[in-house]
């Protein structure tokens, strides 16, 4: 009897990643709403209405032009520097082509940042509904949880969150380059 129940755990262990198995033994559960603080934190290992993806997947899915959005907040300017310091925002190195629209994964957005997130999204989707869609930030972010769910309640009908985000694609090796935020 053991025997079977081996092979049967080794056929599956085959079929999903340890690190998967891993993530979802350890990760909270999907809230109903919004992540409202403590963004830099576990994440659930799903959000449903979406598809969670690993690296591999997304390198698929960026390499048959799925469009990418990067959720990552941009720093603000601190209200501590003497009146006219220069001030230089910190690079943003990222998934190749992808859109930034920064601050755009918070729990409450503010009239405009919902406006931008949405003008973004349909730049980055041409304006259409059933292109996939794959969110992302940095591992442990909930910026990108956050935004992909906003996501689906605009109506993407393919949307996938990347939890991983940039730190899984680096450490995979794959390519990045310097972004900008999308314009408004």
């Amino acid at each position: 009897m053991r025997r079977p129940l081996a092979v049967l755990a080794l056929m599956l262990s085959a079929l999903v990643p340890a690190a998967t198995v891993r993530r979802a033994a350890a990760a909270p559960p999907e809230p109903d709403g919004y992540r409202q603080e403590d963004f830099r934190s576990p994440t659930p290992a799903t959000l449903r209405g979406a598809q969670t993806v690993t690296t591999p997947e997304a390198e698929r899915l960026w390499r048959a032009g799925a469009a990418f959005v990067d959720v990552l907040p941009r720093p603000p300017r601190p209200t501590t520097l003497p009146p006219g310091t220069i001030w230089r925002d910190a690079p943003h190195d990222s998934i190749p082509h992808a859109h930034w629209l920064p601050n755009t994964g918070f729990g409450a957005l503010a009239p405009q940042t919902e406006a931008y997130f949405r003008s973004g999204l349909a730049a980055a989707t041409e304006g259409r509904l059933d292109t996939p869609i794959v969110l992302f930030c940095q591992r442990n972010c909930w910026m990108s949880w956050n935004a992909a769910k906003r996501a689906l309640a605009l109506g993407y009908r393919h949307v996938h969150w990347y939890p991983d985000g940039t730190d899984g694609w680096g450490e995979a090796g794959l390519p990045v380059e310097r972004l900008s935020p999308a314009a408004p």
